[in-house]
């Protein structure tokens, strides 16, 4: 399985898709999601799962920061800023509504784009060919999505790009 991103553009995200862009919540977290594109989709596949985090942000908060879970994603291909429209996959909180982002989980239950503090970040896309729909609801967090997928992962696929400061 293979996934692509053309967010990415020179092994780097462009502006729009963070802190440098100009689409952002009502409290400030940026908003226009990335595009991506699912290949090579394993047979048996019922859905997908998707992450994508900036295991970087350790440096700087002491956590992976998740930018944006997705569940139950039954489609290959992912528009531009779909995150606040499509409506046939479930989102999961990211990090903003973590004690550090302070915004509620409805807030957050979308994708958060990039904003690194402290140097350039590096941003992993992963997603995860599943056997199975997971039927989390709106809102769940990283760890239900975890353990959820526990012995349904077909396969994976990651795609990585920086954001700098």
């Amino acid at each position: 399985m293979k996934v692509t991103s053309s967010a990415i553009k020179n092994g780097a995200f462009e502006d729009k898709y963070g802190k440098r862009g100009s689409q952002f919540s009502p409290n400030g977290m940026p908003s226009y999601s990335i595009p991506f594109e699912i290949s090579e989709v394993p047979e048996g596949t019922k859905s997908f799962a998707v992450v994508l985090e900036d295991k970087d942000a350790i440096t700087a908060s002491g956590f992976v920061w998740i930018h944006w879970l997705i569940a139950d994603l039954e489609r290959t291909k992912i528009a531009e800023n779909e995150s606040l429209t499509a409506t046939d996959f479930v989102q999961g909180a990211n990090s903003w509504a973590s004690k550090l982002g302070n915004f509620s989980i409805e807030e957050a239950s979308n994708y958060g784009g990039m904003a690194p503090p402290n140097c350039k970040h590096r941003y992993e896309l992963i997603v995860y060919a599943l056997d199975t729909k997971l039927n989390l609801t709106s809102g769940f967090r990283f760890n239900d999505l975890h353990f959820a997928m526990q012995d349904h992962i077909l396969a994976t696929a990651t795609v990585m790009g920086t954001y700098d400061v």
